[in-house]
């Protein structure tokens, strides 16, 4: 297959591509630079000049090809919720540019699901969008297959670890760097299911071929971290104080983040298991915390 991926020099993305390439398929990689489009050449991949804001070019740009997988997604929660804007607009444009075939569109999406008390599983519904919980990526995946496209959702957990990760967890050390005290919400008894970027790759890839329409797979290596051992970790690598906060001081300590740090999404991955025939390889998330890959020396 002639794959486009988008986010294709991204921390999940570049991942994707390599695993895409490994199968034996060809890629063409959305980039917005120069850099990122020699680092593409690099690997033999074809680059693409554009942004996600550009859903002409992004048209286009599927136009020739087999397949698509949408990682790209811009995580300054400053402003998230234009962002969310932005991913829906670009899944929009992607699903227009493949309607009328069976051309595979993969979706990225998080995992914050309408659920209580237990793991979430694939059959479980996106949480609605709302101004607390402005991303629609899944919700425009599911539109898109009510129209005839062949789209489908790969959930992301919390932690998608690994090297070069810039994601919640690196976050979550700069917190307790510069305050000096590593915190987690209430007893920090809430988990984050989690997934190493390789193994999550894997997923898009596998999803990809499979191409089965309105499918959601949940790319999960470990179903759920409590955060409270997260956040000991960190405290025990920069020597600063590990100590539980209240929530309503959640947003003080953590800013825009606060929500994410108090979260509770723990995820069953069975179903996309035995489907997808994907077994996890890579380390733990705390295997990769609790080392130089999160703390350099």
């Amino acid at each position: 297959m002639h794959v486009f991926i988008t986010g294709a020099t991204g921390f999940v993305g570049t991942a994707v591509v390599q695993d895409v390439l490994a199968a034996g398929h060809t890629v063409t990689g959305l980039t917005r630079s120069e850099g990122g489009a020699a680092a593409l050449s690099a690997l033999g991949v074809r680059a693409w000049r554009g942004t996600l804001d550009d859903v002409e070019g992004l048209r286009d740009a599927v136009a020739a090809v087999d397949g698509v997988i949408h990682t790209a997604f811009d995580h300054d929660f400053s402003r998230y919720a234009a962002n969310c804007a932005q991913d829906r607009r670009a899944i929009e444009a992607l699903g227009a540019a493949l309607k009328g075939s069976n051309r595979p569109l993969i979706v990225t999406s998080g995992m914050v699901l309408d659920v209580q008390g237990r793991p979430a599983t694939e059959e479980d519904v996106a949480f609605p969008i709302s101004p607390a919980y402005p991303r629609a990526s899944e919700h425009a995946a599911s539109a898109l297959v009510a129209r005839g496209v062949n789209a489908s959702v790969v959930r992301l957990p919390p932690s998608v670890h690994g090297e070069g990760d810039h994601g919640l967890v690196p976050m979550m050390i700069g917190f307790a760097r510069t305050k000096r005290v590593a915190a987690f919400v209430d007893d920090g008894a809430n988990r984050w299911s989690s997934v190493h970027r390789l193994d999550a790759a894997r997923v898009f890839r596998l999803a990809l071929e499979r191409a089965a329409p309105g499918a959601r797979y949940h790319a999960v290596a470990e179903e759920g971290v409590p955060f409270h051992e997260i956040t000991a970790a960190i405290g025990r690598r920069l020597g600063v104080p590990v100590t539980g906060i209240a929530c309503a001081a959640a947003a003080q300590h953590f800013g825009a983040l606060a929500h994410f740090a108090g979260m509770d999404v723990p995820a069953s991955c069975s179903w996309t298991r035995e489907v997808l025939d994907w077994h996890p390889r890579q380390g733990t998330l705390m295997e990769d915390v609790d080392s130089t890959r999160y703390f350099p020396a």
